[in-house]
């Protein structure tokens, strides 16, 4: 059971908008929500439960709570992690809308690991299997399947998401990738989404110890998988979540400044808005 520390007032906010282009809001971790002009929406990672306290400790608000979603088209998921696929955080999402999730097969075992069509009145027709290559029209959006280089997951996949006003790329919890030149190429990318944080010590899953643990892109990987993708608009993710792995993404201007790309690096705070 999701318990909202802010109540319902940023998926009103959500509902209530009426964006000219696409409004992207960040739910803080790797979460997003993208509303695009004609009413489309589509949320990205939502994540809102605690963790595995103390290996893994939420330093955030749990901004919202997932009965309280009444609109969304789909859920999309970047791999298979608890914190990207997560029942209590999305199927009643899946519930209350008829909202379809995507995600690749690791991500559709977890749901089925997990008992989501036993626990929620959710359909299997809801929960679709994606993978590298493929393409989705969802209401306004075009969404791209592409590849990612997540070395902790099993199956990662990154999306590249076309609108009338613009392309929005969400890489999950990646770091540079071999592909990630061939995509930069391939679309006009004006905003994209980079997992960030800094090397700690997280207790290890098996022996509690702590351990050196990094699980997202440093300052000098980012900047490096932003340049293969020529990004527009950099917005660091992720940097926010655990205890011990948390960082202050304003660094990312020293790292940032020397190369071509991003042309603007963007810094959201959880609930904050950008637009597309």
């Amino acid at each position: 059971m999701v318990e909202s520390d802010w109540g319902d007032w940023l998926v009103r906010d959500v509902e209530d908008a009426t964006p000219d282009s696409v409004g992207i809001w960040y739910l803080g971790c790797n979460g997003f929500i993208l509303k695009g002009s004609e009413g489309t929406t589509i949320y990205i990672d939502p994540y809102l439960s605690l963790g595995n306290p103390p290996r893994t400790t939420r330093m955030i608000p749990v901004p919202f709570d997932s009965e309280d979603v009444t609109e969304a088209d789909a859920v999309l998921a970047t791999h298979e992690h608890t914190d990207h696929v997560d029942g209590p955080s999305q199927a009643p999402i899946l519930e209350n809308t008829d909202a379809t999730f995507y995600g690749a097969d690791d991500s559709l075992a977890v749901t089925e690991e997990e008992g989501w069509t036993d626990e929620w009145d959710i359909d299997d027709e809801q929960l679709s299997e994606v993978e590298e290559g493929d393409t989705l029209e969802i209401g306004e959006f075009t969404i791209h399947v592409e590849a990612a280089h997540d070395p902790d997951s099993t199956h990662p996949v990154s999306y590249v998401i076309e609108h009338d006003s613009g392309t929005f790329f969400h890489g999950g919890d990646t770091k540079p990738s071999d592909e990630f030149a061939r995509i930069g190429e391939e679309y006009d990318i004006d905003l994209g989404v980079l997992a960030f944080g800094t090397i700690g010590r997280v207790p290890d899953s098996s022996s509690g110890e702590p351990t050196r643990t990094s699980w997202y892109s440093d300052e000098n990987q980012i900047i490096e998988a932003t340049n293969d993708l020529q990004l527009e608009r950099l917005l660091p993710s992720h940097w926010d979540m655990w205890k011990g792995l948390t960082s202050d993404p304003k660094v990312l201007h020293h790292h940032a400044k020397s190369f071509e790309f991003p042309h603007r690096l963007e810094l959201a705070e959880i609930g904050d808005r950008v637009d597309l």
